[in-house]
C-alpha cells in the first residue's frame, strides 16, 4: 500500500483501540497507542532508507527482512517501549505493544495482498509472495477509513463500535478481491486454452484486471474487463545474442533484478558499436511497453559500458503495484 493509506489505517487501528475502557478512559494511553499505531503502520517502510545507497540496494531491501515474521515482532518492541515510557503509562505497556503489532501486522497483510511482492514468510522462504488482490492505492478502503475517521474528529466522540465496523466490511472487503481474483485467472486460463503460469493485476476499477501467462514458448499479456479479454501482446521467448546476455548477468544491477523479478523477458539488439540487452519483469506491463526493468550496454568486447535499473513509467500510470 501507499505511505498515505498505510499512515490512515494506523490512526483508524488507534480509534479501533478505543473499544478498550483504559484506551478510552486514559488521554496519555489513547495518545500513546495513536503514536505507536502510527509508527507501527509505517515502520516496515522505514527500508526505503536503503535508496540512499542506489536502486539495486533498494530492490533487494525493500519489502524484505522489515517485512519479515521476526520482524512482526521486533518492531512492536522497538517502538512500544520507548513510546509508553514516553508518555509515562509504562503500566500500560502491553496495550501499546498489541496495537503496535496490530499496526505492523496489517501493514505486511497489505502489502502481501499488493502485486509487487513481499518476503512476509522470512526466514522460512526467500521468495516474494503476492495475492495480486489489491492496488497500491485501493479507493475504497481509502474512503471508508478516510470517512470514519473525519466522523471521529468531528464528533470527539468514541469512535470504536463504528471502527468495529470498518473494519469488519475491509475484511469482508479483501475477501471479496480475493475471491474476485481467483475468478479472474480461471477465467483467463480457460479463455486462452493454455497450461502455464498466470498473474492478474489489479486496476483502481473492479471489473479491470491486466493479465500475464507465460507458457513454454511465450508470454501472453492482455486486459480482462468484465467478462471481455482482450490479448495485447504475445513475447516470444527466444533470446538471441547469448553471449551479450550471459555477459549481462554479473552487471549488479541485474543482479538485483533477478533476485526480485519472477516473469523474466530478455531481449537483446546489436548496435553499431555494440550491444543493448533489456531485462523485464512481465508482470508490469502496461500499454504494450514493460516499464520495470534494466537495461545494460555493452561495447563490442562486451564490456559494461552502462546500465539503469528501475521504473521506466509515471508514478500515476498503471500498474499501481
Amino acid at each position: 500500500m501507499d505511505t498515505g493509506s498505510h499512515l490512515l489505517f494506523g490512526a483508524t487501528l488507534a480509534g479501533l483501540a478505543m473499544l478498550q475502557p483504559e484506551v478510552a478512559q486514559e488521554p496519555a494511553l489513547l495518545h500513546a497507542v495513536l503514536t505507536a499505531a502510527l509508527i507501527g503502520s509505517h515502520a516496515p517502510d522505514f527500508d526505503t532508507v536503503a535508496r540512499v545507497r542506489g536502486y539495486a540496494a533498494y530492490i533487494r531491501v525493500h519489502r524484505g527482512i522489515t517485512h519479515s515474521l521476526p520482524a512482526l515482532l521486533l518492531w512492536p518492541l522497538v517502538l512500544s517501549v520507548p513510546i509508553a515510557w514516553g508518555f509515562g503509562i509504562w503500566e500500560h505497556e502491553p496495550i501499546v505493544f498489541a496495537w503496535t503489532m496490530a499496526a505492523v501486522v496489517f501493514h505486511v497483510f497489505l502489502d502481501w495482498l499488493n502485486a509487487y511482492g513481499v518476503q512476509c514468510f522470512r526466514p522460512f522462504s526467500q521468495r516474494w509472495h503476492h495475492l495480486d488482490a489489491l492496488p497500491l492505492f485501493e479507493p475504497v478502503l481509502f474512503v471508508t477509513h478516510a470517512a470514519g475517521l473525519m466522523v471521529w474528529l468531528a464528533t470527539g466522540s468514541n469512535p470504536g463500535w463504528m471502527f468495529l465496523w470498518i473494519y469488519s466490511f475491509t475484511f469482508v472487503y479483501i475477501g471479496g478481491r480475493l475471491l474476485h481474483h481467483r475468478g479472474v485467472v480461471r477465467f483467463v486460463r480457460l479463455q486462452l486454452g493454455l497450461e502455464g503460469v498466470c498473474h492478474v493485476v489489479p486496476s483502481l476499477h473492479w471489473f479491470r484486471w491486466q493479465f500475464v501467462l507465460e507458457s513454454s514458448d511465450a508470454f501472453y499479456t492482455g486486459t480482462v474487463q468484465g467478462k471481455e479479454l482482450t490479448v495485447k501482446d504475445i513475447y516470444a521467448k527466444h533470446t538471441e545474442g547469448g553471449m551479450a546476455v550471459e555477459a549481462t548477468r554479473a552487471v549488479d544491477g541485474v543482479r538485483a533484478f533477478l533476485h526480485f523479478a519472477q516473469r523474466v523477458h530478455v531481449t537483446c539488439t546489436e548496435r553499431q558499436d555494440g550491444y543493448e540487452v533489456r531485462w523485464r519483469d512481465m508482470r508490469f506491463w502496461h500499454n504494450h511497453e514493460l516499464p520495470f526493468g534494466v537495461d545494460v550496454t555493452l561495447d563490442r568486447d562486451l564490456k559494461v559500458v552502462s546500465q539503469s535499473l528501475g521504473w521506466r513509467k509515471k508514478a500515476w500510470d498503471p500498474p499501481y503495484v
